[in-house]
């Protein structure tokens, strides 16, 4: 005998409308969704009479090509591969102009010291430590973010962002996830700090942190110095100067690629294991394409983006000079702390695809992924201080020529700095955004230990096959 519905206690009427919205199927919502909007325009059309041939306005000319089925996406590839281009073109002489500026601050202010009589470990850790550690960053970080967050925040101001989430929605969909991910994941591209921040677009605290955990499979700023030095190196040398740099900027867009597919990759698996739950709705109006404020484009790239997640960066980043400087300076058994660390992190090094100086510049640079490459340099030379070489011969000839180099090392280079655990800017962001130290040590140690898995599987391969 059915009881009356009065009479069921809450806690049994959730449970039966949970056991009826199993029965809905995957696809309820959007249907809701559809028969909503097809009753608005049956009213619509027996209410409203218009005169004269109707046609397709502006806007949605323009949407039959940018939420194409057909060219949607490939035209989305295109914009970002621009996008990343201009960033990476467009950095270079700025970023080498404010590293001459700042450097040459070091190098006078060392003068000073040195003129003072202030003793010379002092001075090092300083000036060649702790504020050429903070010159490197802001060099190599500043002219991308001025670059690259006011590009994001026209197509934003534009309504071109909404049309991305469109076009991916089916595969966050699929995946598990909340399509506004992809407008985060974009942001990543800027800076994961500020693509953990974007998550806030997400309302649902499920697929919020799904977003939060897996952006870090997007290469930031700060990532590709070693993207572009890489692929410049092994990919970029195989073609004609002609086009070396469109070979070398194809396979950085490459790298992205595969980051979006681990980004889906994860989603789909956190959605399924530890992050189980039914997704959301999420209804998208495309909104109308609009003149961008040139006014709301500066604040919200220069303040709220560029000078937010610098200054946290610079303050992470801190200590992280300093610790170089540490290392290659203290000398034990005639060898430098760097090169006793780096030698015993060599076999873990080998085991995937690298060798002990790479493994100890990624702990190095934990702060700050921007001085990967040159804590490595540092480490081969045996200078005392990051430093860098003057071209990519050079570059060539100490990497490959001197400590050996191989194909296989470059893949593995990519791979790992593409899946690596985040910064600590990002980390800490993960922390104020989540306040829970589980979630936070998820996102932080998990890609770490995808990166060593992919590596070592991809090296033990090769060899393997070789």
């Amino acid at each position: 005998m059915t009881r009356p519905a009065a009479s069921l206690l809450p806690q049994e009427v959730l449970a039966r409308a949970d056991e009826l919205q199993r029965g809905l199927g995957d696809r309820f919502r959007d249907r809701m969704v559809e028969t909503l909007y097809g009753e608005a325009e049956r009213i619509a059309h027996r209410a409203v009479r218009t005169h004269g041939r109707g046609g397709l306005d502006f806007d949605q000319r323009i949407d039959r090509l940018v939420t194409s089925p057909v060219f949607g996406l490939p035209l989305m590839l295109v914009i970002l591969a621009a996008i990343i281009w201009i960033t990476i073109t467009g950095a270079n002489i700025p970023s080498a102009l404010l590293a001459s500026g700042l450097f040459w601050i070091e190098d006078w202010a060392a003068a000073l010291f040195t003129g003072w009589g202030v003793p010379w470990w002092i001075t090092g850790f300083l000036w060649h430590g702790v504020y050429r550690g903070l010159a490197w960053v802001t060099s190599v970080m500043l002219p991308p973010m001025a670059i690259f967050f006011p590009m994001f925040t026209i197509l934003e101001d534009l309504g071109y962002l909404p049309r991305v989430a469109f076009n991916l929605d089916w595969l966050f969909r699929r995946a598990g996830a909340h399509g506004k991910q992809a407008l985060t994941m974009a942001m990543g591209f800027g800076c994961n700090a500020a693509g953990v921040i974007a998550t806030r677009v997400i309302d649902s605290p499920r697929e919020r942190l799904i977003a939060i955990l897996t952006n870090n499979f997007v290469p930031c700023n700060g990532r590709f110095p070693t993207l572009i030095m890489v692929a410049t190196l092994f990919v970029g040398a195989a073609f004609s100067p002609v086009v070396a740099s469109l070979a070398a900027a194809g396979a950085v867009v490459g790298v992205v690629l595969l980051g979006i597919g681990f980004t889906l990759g994860g989603s789909w698996l956190l959605s399924r294991t530890l992050l189980r739950g039914e997704a959301s709705a999420f209804t998208l109006e495309l909104p109308p394409y609009r003149r961008p404020s040139i006014l709301r484009i500066l604040y919200t790239s220069v303040i709220d983006r560029t000078v937010l997640v610098l200054w946290r960066a610079v303050a992470m980043a801190a200590p992280c000079g300093g610790l170089a400087w540490l290392l290659g300076n203290i000398h034990a058994g005639g060898q430098s702390l760097m090169g006793h660390i780096a030698g015993f992190l060599g076999p873990a090094g080998h085991a995937i695809g690298l060798d002990g100086v790479i493994l100890l510049a990624y702990v190095i640079a934990i702060p700050a992924n921007e001085i990967v490459v040159p804590t490595i340099l540092m480490a081969y030379m045996s200078t005392g201080m990051m430093t860098e070489v003057g071209g990519m011969a050079e570059m060539r000839a100490l990497l490959v020529g001197q400590q050996g180099w191989t194909l296989l090392t470059a893949v593995c280079l990519m791979l790992f700095s593409l899946l690596h655990n985040p910064c600590s800017t990002t980390i800490l962001t993960i922390w104020k955004e989540t306040r829970s130290a589980k979630w936070t040590a998820i996102g932080a140690l998990v890609p770490l230990g995808l990166a060593f898995l992919v590596c070592f599987l991809v090296a033990s391969t090769v060899r393997l096959l070789s």
